[in-house]
């Protein structure tokens, strides 16, 4: 019901939405003799604030068309290199000519950058993507929205998900390596571990986690709190809702996009309130740089996508309320999942000092469920001065984080660390 709810309230306010914009138009127009006054401006914000907070934010476009590579531009294509009804995996693929032009003669890294499936598009991840893309070649999951997906494409959960990261894998060949952000934590290493046990040829060489909730038992944020007071049927009861008409998925019982953005933005709620106020008044005083960033921002965060019931309430039970992971008791298709048996896969997880969706230790916990690989294989990093979002994005990831991943998965190529000992080899000589 709620679902229909939130459709109803949408096609509502289209009427006055209709006339937020077209009072807007009037008083943005550049003929409109007085839309610089004082009035003209407030009139406008107002319309305008109007028309955003009500209207739908579609998936936002991904918008990287060229990256720099020792100081030359290369152009950059988006190609769909494996696909499924929930998930495609796009590649960032650098153009080959460009890449001769800026001296990058060899195979760099294949790294596949596994998106988190928790209310938000791929795109969150645009400032992570567009940081490696110089030095790997890029993969990146984009899952898809569970209201779009027909019926008759069956099923998706949480152990889909881990036959999904598997398969993935062995698309983009032999020893690739992978980082997981946030969510996809337990299910990558989950996935990595089945693969270790039979010796796959496309295990990863290296696995990153950051800010992932490995173990969601240490250092336990609100929203772990809430999952661990919570019982199990509270969520089934309040948090899964059908699809309506006229989506592609309709009847399909899913966790809405609209109810996880509301949890987020509850928890900082009066910081969402203070960011739109300046937005009006950056409009009023004609401030439009601010404005843009305010724009650029939340096109992106109001951006939301469905989960189906299954993999939501699994995710809940799995990882945040019998954490049979880090307790060694997850099975997968009858399988054990044994993280404690990995030996020649790398290991770095990267956690935010103040995070508080992740709180510190919980990804750190990858290390103590994976005591068979050897020290030197494994890099465990704490960012200090950012929270969630920061461990990903911005900055600080550009300047501090991402350097250090690079060089971790650089060392631990298979391909590309026989080729630097051998070089270093023949300069002693």
């Amino acid at each position: 019901m709620l679902y229909s709810l939130y459709e109803g309230g949408y096609y509502a306010s289209t009427p006055l939405r209709m006339a937020a914009r077209m009072t807007r138009d009037f008083w943005g127009s550049p003929l409109n003799p007085a839309a610089q006054t004082e009035l003209g401006r407030t009139l406008y914000a107002g319309a305008d604030l109007f028309s955003n907070i009500t209207r739908r934010y579609p998936k936002p476009e991904w918008g990287i068309e060229s990256t720099t590579v020792n100081g030359v531009e290369v152009r950059v294509r988006e190609t769909t290199v494996w696909e499924s009804p929930w998930c495609k995996v796009t590649q960032f693929d650098r153009d080959m000519a460009d890449m001769r032009r800026a001296g990058k003669l060899a195979l760099d890294p294949a790294v596949l950058i596994v998106a988190p499936l928790s209310g938000h598009y791929a795109t969150l991840l645009r400032g992570t993507v567009q940081a490696f893309i110089p030095d790997h070649a890029v993969f990146v999951t984009e899952w898809s929205n569970a209201r779009d997906v027909p019926m008759m494409d069956g099923r998706f959960d949480f152990h889909d998900y881990i036959d999904h990261i598997q398969e993935m894998l062995t698309q983009l060949g032999p020893r690739p390596h992978v980082v997981a952000v946030c969510q996809p934590g337990p299910p990558v290493l989950a996935a990595a571990a089945l693969m270790a046990a039979e010796n796959h040829p496309s295990r990863p060489a290296s696995m990153t986690f950051m800010g992932s909730p490995i173990d969601a038992r240490l250092s336990p944020t609100v929203t772990n709190r809430l999952a661990e007071d919570k019982p199990f049927t509270w969520f089934e009861s309040n948090m899964i809702y059908t699809v309506p008409p006229p989506y592609p998925g309709a009847l399909r019982r899913v966790y809405p996009g609209f109810v996880q953005l509301a949890s987020f933005m509850s928890m900082n709620l009066q910081r969402h309130q203070d960011a739109h106020w300046r937005y009006f008044q950056n409009l009023v005083k004609g401030d439009g740089d601010q404005a843009e960033q305010h724009l650029a921002f939340y096109d992106e965060y109001l951006s939301v996508l469905d989960m189906t019931e299954e993999f939501y309430l699994q995710t809940i039970d799995i990882v945040f309320q019998r954490y049979l992971l880090p307790r060694g008791e997850l099975y997968h298709r009858g399988r054990h999942v044994r993280p404690d048996r990995i030996t020649d896969i790398g290991l770095m997880t990267v956690e935010g000092e103040e995070d508080d969706i992740s709180g510190v230790g919980q990804t750190q916990a990858a290390h103590a469920l994976c005591p068979a690989i050897p020290d030197e294989m494994k890099v465990d990093y704490v960012q200090p001065h950012v929270g969630h979002y920061g461990v990903f994005h911005g900055r600080r990831f550009r300047e501090e984080i991402y350097p250090k991943v690079r060089d971790f998965i650089l060392r631990m190529d298979p391909v590309i660390s026989p080729r630097k000992a051998s070089k270093k080899a023949q300069i002693a000589a």
